[in-house]
Order: C-alpha cells, then sequence, then structure tokens
C-alpha cells in the first residue's frame, strides 16, 4: 500500500469513526477504540486510574457502554471526587457498563443483561434507538477486535449493596 492510498484509507476510517459510524478497522482493542475517541477522555483517564486499561486490552468480547465526557459533566463533582479517592468503587462503576460478549446495536433485545460486575443492567430498544437503563446509546457500533463499545449519554450508577 503507497503512501497516498494508506492516507486517503487512513482519513476515511477516521470519519467513519468520528460521524459515528461502524469502524471497520477491526485493529483495536475496544481500551484502544476507546481511548481513540476525543469525546470519551473522561473516560480513558478513570479506565486508566482504575486499571482496566490492560484488562479492556484481553481477548473479551466485551461490550462497553461508554459514557460520554457530557455525561460525566452531569455526575456531581463531590461523587467523582469520592470515585477518584476510592478505586475499588471506581472499578465497580466502570465495570457497570462493561457486558460479557460482542453484542451490536441491532442484536440488542428488550431486557436485562448481566454486567461484569454482577449486576443486571435493563436493555431496550425502539426502531433504532437503545437505551441502558436510563440512558440512551448516542452513537453505537464502534467495533473493536475484542468487542464493541457504544457511547452513552449518562453515568450509570450500581445499585448500593445493602
Amino acid at each position: 500500500m503507497n503512501k497516498r492510498t494508506w492516507l486517503l484509507a487512513s482519513g476515511a476510517a477516521l470519519l467513519t469513526a468520528f460521524a459515528g459510524c461502524a469502524s471497520t478497522s477491526g485493529t483495536r482493542t475496544v481500551a484502544d477504540t476507546a481511548a481513540a475517541d476525543p469525546q470519551l477522555s473522561t473516560l480513558n483517564r478513570l479506565i486508566r486510574e482504575a486499571g482496566l486499561d490492560e484488562t479492556l486490552r484481553t481477548a473479551g468480547p466485551y461490550t462497553v457502554f461508554a459514557p460520554s465526557d457530557d455525561a460525566f459533566k452531569a455526575v456531581p463533582p463531590a461523587t467523582l471526587a469520592a470515585l477518584a479517592k476510592d478505586k475499588q468503587q471506581l472499578r465497580a462503576v466502570l465495570s457497570y457498563h462493561v457486558v460479557p460478549g460482542k453484542m451490536a446495536a441491532a442484536d440488542v433485545k428488550n431486557g436485562s443483561v448481566k454486567t461484569v460486575l454482577g449486576e443486571n443492567i435493563a436493555l431496550a430498544k425502539a426502531g433504532s434507538f437503545v437505551t441502558v437503563e436510563d440512558a440512551m446509546v448516542t452513537r453505537g457500533d464502534a467495533v473493536a477486535t475484542n468487542g464493541v463499545v457504544h457511547v452513552i449519554d449518562r453515568v450509570l450508577m450500581p445499585p448500593k449493596k445493602k
């Protein structure tokens, strides 16, 4: 592949990713796919702080419901500060956004699925709209080598343990 073809292909792949279409590169893990998205910088920082970045680079497969930066802005600052101090709780919150297996938006069925945290989350689909708990998938199907990433508009909080 010559340099011009490579540049055109790279540019097309970036445009596809930023337009919210499915990535067809298939050369990145879910961790790398999320890290490449500028709208997921807060999530990526928290993934690194929690030590989950290497886990999300393993075989998987994983479906990641990735809160956007705007979703994190809606979380009270005190809650984020508490998560920064409690790595175990931060890992729990982030793990609540990950489902074992690879689930494209078209594969979503109404009902619940178990997260890697071991808790159930509700999924719903109406036409092309997909929700996870009370969050809407705003951009779905960023395909990775070990799963898929769906950007959501809210941060999901696991239920309180009794």
